[in-house]
């Protein structure tokens, strides 16, 4: 007769899943509170931005693992895949999209008239709206599809998502605002640019374009010399460079949809 796993196996993943919720509801804690510190004058380094960056950047590593045990241990279920769905809601859809408007639009002054910041702010809410509307469009979307095609196939043999998903995409809000410093804009032109990079990402979230997947890179397979020397390699750059790494790494992922569509 077949083994199914114990109950106690279940909880396994679904400890990270909620360990992604925490971290998404404590990015949103801190983006607050970054927005009441740079309020109170302190336009400089933010630690609360910085933090809030960070939990959004631990909630993607959490993302990948807790589908990636459960498929491991056998314990994927219905309930598991709609609980990580909610779960990436938060972390990935209004987490950062609350942190894009604390840090990168709420704090412009100079350059512009009282009138213009007013519009800019506004334009801002709805971009931030748009972002994480994307985001429940596209983890809907990915739950109801049957092995979805995109608009532009890829190998046979290899697993694509279609349309960039939201980890990604709220990872990149992560990587910028952490290697900027987490310092909140205050010149209008970087606030435009940010909305429009913000607006596109958007986009690809909802788009049928493809986006390479991960699922199939399997790490309990026997590794190449080559292979442990990438990853080792990956680590102490990111270990002693994290702030230049980590935003090469999630604009380069970002940027291959349109690479690749192109």
């Amino acid at each position: 007769p077949a083994k199914h796993p114990r109950r106690a196996a279940y909880a396994l993943p679904m400890l990270f899943t909620a360990g992604n919720v925490f971290l998404g509801f404590l990015s949103i804690l801190k983006s607050f509170e970054g927005g009441l510190a740079a309020a109170s004058g302190n336009l400089g380094y933010n630690r609360h931005f910085e933090l809030a960056a960070i939990a959004i950047g631990l909630a993607v590593v959490l993302d990948g693992l807790d589908g990636r045990i459960a498929r491991l241990t056998g314990t994927t279920s219905d309930f598991g895949r709609e609980m990580d769905s909610l779960a990436d809601v938060i972390s990935f859809g209004l987490a950062p999209a609350v942190l894009a408007l604390a840090w990168g639009a709420q704090f412009v002054d100079g350059g512009i008239g009282p009138v213009t910041r007013d519009y800019l702010r506004r334009f801002a809410s709805f971009v931030g709206f748009l972002f994480l509307l994307c985001a429940a469009v596209r983890l809907a979307r990915f739950n109801v599809q049957k092995n979805p095609v995109p608009k532009n196939p890829g190998r046979e043999d290899r697993k694509y998502f279609v349309g960039l998903p939201t980890p990604p995409a709220a990872g990149l809000v992560a990587a910028v605002v952490y290697a900027a410093g987490s310092a909140p804009v205050t010149f209008w032109l970087y606030s435009v640019l940010w909305l429009i990079l913000l607006a596109i990402v958007s986009f690809l979230m909802v788009s049928t374009w493809r986006y390479r997947s991960l699922k199939d890179v399997q790490l309990l397979r026997p590794l190449s010399p080559l292979t442990v020397v990438v990853w080792g390699a990956g680590i102490y750059l990111i270990w002693n460079f994290s702030r230049p790494v980590l935003l090469a790494i999630a604009v380069a992922y970002v940027g291959s949809g349109i690479v690749i569509r192109v």
